[in-house]
This record gives structure tokens, sequence and C-alpha cells, in this order.
């Protein structure tokens, strides 16, 4: 074999090596992930009578949900946490340029994990959640067979429906919005344009309702923290308060 073909042979095998061990190590760290938010979602939950029935079919409907929903939220937790990371391990490498052990904090493996991220937001923001609630609410079409198959039918055509909804109001709002003439002709341009300005526009109304929702919650927050402290007594004058406890004392004595 020619020196040219072992140095491509070998590059090759050096790049198959570090793909596997991003690929462990991503699913090692959405494991961990997964793991807290299935702790803290079965400790916020309720507790409903069918989760204790194993062969209910509702019961079966309520395992799918949660774990949809735990796989959203361990989604979330890795997007919020997916800057620190990589602030830390930037911050770790150039620290030791040199450790062996710690070079798998590469470039490539947080180029990796914002992809995955990137991916699995849009694909639970779109898909997941939205399936796991028509699924937690669907009966199945009338007149056909009872069952998980049933639901899962009637809530794939309900996606379906809101899909095509969601996409017509989009399709309309740039024909509104947009000036030329092919953006009121055709859907040809959906994945290049259509997705990422339906995308835009979940990201400004999520934006709005945080603007919204946040002064509730800080007004909620400050006056749940007002209940439990205690309030200092620094600035009260204790001469007041004695000649206002004698007052008290002299009027019971006289009222017995």
């Amino acid at each position: 074999m020619a020196p040219v073909e072992q140095d491509a042979l070998a590059v090759r095998e050096q790049l198959f090596h570090e793909r596997v061990r991003e690929c462990i190590i991503c699913a090692l760290l959405f494991a961990s992930l997964y793991i807290l938010c299935h702790f803290i979602i079965t400790q916020f939950k309720k507790h409903t009578d069918f989760t204790a029935v194993h062969d209910d079919e509702d019961a079966v409907v309520n395992r799918i949900a949660l774990g949809l929903c735990t796989f959203t939220l361990a989604v979330a937790l890795g997007a919020v946490l997916l800057l620190p990371f990589s602030i830390i391990s930037n911050e770790v490498l150039l620290s030791f340029p040199q450790n062996y052990y710690i070079q798998w904090l590469n470039g490539s493996l947080i180029h990796g994990l914002w992809n995955l991220v990137f991916l699995f937001s849009n694909m639970s923001l779109v898909f997941l959640m939205p399936f796991a609630y028509f699924f937690t609410e669907s009966e199945g079409f009338a007149g056909s067979k009872k069952g998980i198959m049933a639901r899962v039918y009637e809530t794939s055509v309900v996606l379906l429906l809101l899909t095509l909804l969601v996409l017509g109001m989009v399709w309309v709002a740039s024909a509104i919005v947009g000036n030329d003439a092919a953006s009121r002709q055709s859907l040809y341009d959906l994945w290049e344009y259509y997705l990422p300005y339906l995308y835009s526009c979940i990201s400004l109304f999520g934006v709005l309702l945080l603007l919204l929702c946040t002064p509730f919650g800080l007004s909620t927050m400050f006056t749940v923290t007002g209940k439990l402290l205690v309030k200092p007594r620094l600035l009260e004058d204790l001469d007041e308060q004695l000649s206002c406890t004698r007052f008290e004392e002299a009027a019971v004595s006289r009222r017995i």
C-alpha cells in the first residue's frame, strides 16, 4: 500500500473514531438530561387514578405523552445549558491545551451539539408537543375500533390539518407583506423561505408571551418571597412599643 493511501486511511479512521466519540458523548449527555427531566416532571405532574393501571389504554397514552414532554424538556434544558457548556469547554481547552484527556472538548463536538439542539427543538416545537396534547385529548374517530392506533390516527389527522392551517396562514401573511408575485403564486420555496418565516413568527410569539408573563411572574415571586421572609425590626422604636404595651395592660386592668 502506498504511503499516500496509508495516510488517507489513517485520516478516515481518525475521523470515524472522532464521529463515534461525539455520538457517544451526545448520547450520554442527552440521557443524563432525560433522566433529570423525568424526575422533574414526575415530581410536579398531577397524579391521576389511571396511572396505576398498567393495562389501561389511558395509562399507555399518559406514559407516551409523558415521554414526549420529557424529551421536549430535555431538549429545552440542553438549549439553555449549551452556551455555558461552550464557554466552559473553550476556557478548559485554553487552560490545558496539551492535556490528552480533555481534547474531546473540541469545536466539532460543540458544533454537532448546536445542530442537534436546533433540530430537536424545531421538531419538539412543531410536532412533538402538539402531538402529545392532541394525543391525550383524542378518543378515536366515530365508528372506528377503539385502541391506541385509533388515537394515533386521529392525532395524526388533526396535526396534519393544523399544519396545513398554519402554513396557509403563513402563506397569506407573506403574500400580504411581500411585494413580489412569487410569494403569492406558489409554495415551492417551502423549505427555504416559509419554514424559516414560520419559525421566526413562532419565536416572535414566544418573546411577546415572555414579555407579557414576566411582570406577573416577578410580582408573584416577590409576593411569595415577602410572605416567606420575616421583615427586619431594626428601625422600630422600642420605647413606643413599651408605651403601647403599658396602655394595653392598663386598659385590660380597668376592664377587669
